[in-house]
């Protein structure tokens, strides 16, 4: 069974004829998605080369597994079995196919240009948007959209409901420089946010992980949290029991902030009031001079 995003991977390698060159494929998808799709399939951060979406690759490893692409590290293609489990998408074939009349002649540096100049932000981190953008003028477009740097100090975020772009993203944008990953276990069947896969996702785009799991709260301690009168609970509980116990975990949080980090708490819950990040959070920032501004993104 293929999810609709899978399918809109195929049916795009389809239409626009394939193989297509790595870049010259995730410049067509980030294109489709963005502005031609009310909710895009995919979700991309500012990469190497521009909009990348780490989603799309782990779909590619998939459909590689599953015999409708082949296993090529430097194109997307597909295979005979591939073209056959796309062949009946009309609707999508056609929407692909007006697409397809605007960029279906595109490929390399004028591809990349294009995407670019229209989506500036996402050209922030490329080592070849110097090459590809021929004036002052377009090089300063994508300076004014580089996200404005932030003083040391600490956030917190959430991954629940998001995809690892869309998370990255908040990083990014928040200018977070090292994120703290407070689970006892680092472990989730959401794709991107297993420890040694955010890892990588987050060293790929600029920002330092480092893992605390002391203070994490064990997995058996948050059962049966049905209420908010029941995390409260736990999170008094970890507050009077656990929080105390982790003086060298804050300190060391601490000292990040004061060598230059804006350091980003991270667990699951979307919201900080079911999470015990908000319980190091209140810990780290203290009171009087020296006290710590925390912000929930």
């Amino acid at each position: 069974m293929l999810f609709e995003r899978q399918r809109l991977l195929l049916a795009l390698l389809d239409t626009m004829g394939e193989p297509l060159k790595s870049t010259d494929f995730q410049k067509l998808l980030f294109l489709y998605t963005r502005e031609w799709e009310q909710e895009p399939s995919y979700d991309f951060v500012p990469y190497q080369f521009g909009g990348f979406s780490f989603t799309s690759y782990a779909d590619k490893r998939k459909l590689i597994t599953t015999g409708l692409l082949v296993d090529d590290a430097n194109q997307w293609e597909l295979t005979a079995e591939g073209r056959k489990a796309v062949a009946g998408e009309r609707a999508l074939r056609e929407r692909l196919g007006r697409f397809r009349q605007r960029h279906g002649g595109q490929r390399g540096d004028a591809l990349i240009r294009e995407v670019y100049l229209r989506h500036p932000y996402y050209a922030t981190r490329s080592k070849i948007a110097p090459r590809v953008l021929k004036t002052a003028e377009e090089r300063a477009m994508v300076e004014a959209a580089r996200p404005v740097k932030k003083e040391p100090g600490v956030v917190t975020i959430g991954y629940e409901g998001k995809t690892l772009e869309r998370y990255l993203n908040q990083l990014l944008q928040d200018s977070v420089t090292l994120l703290c990953d407070v689970r006892r276990n680092p472990l989730s069947r959401k794709y991107g946010f297993s420890k040694s896969t955010l890892k990588n996702a987050c060293e790929n785009v600029g920002i330092r992980y480092e893992h605390l799991p002391q203070l994490g709260i064990d997995s058996e301690d948050r059962r049966n949290l049905d209420t908010q009168a029941d995390y409260d609970a736990l999170f008094e509980d970890y507050e009077r029991k656990s929080l105390p116990k982790q003086t060298e975990a804050l300190a060391t949080i601490r000292q990040w902030v004061a060598e230059g980090e804006r350091v980003a708490l991270t667990c699951y819950e979307a919201l900080p009031c079911q999470c015990h990040r908000h319980c190091v959070a209140e810990a780290l920032e203290g009171t009087g001079k020296n006290r710590l501004q925390v912000r929930h993104l």
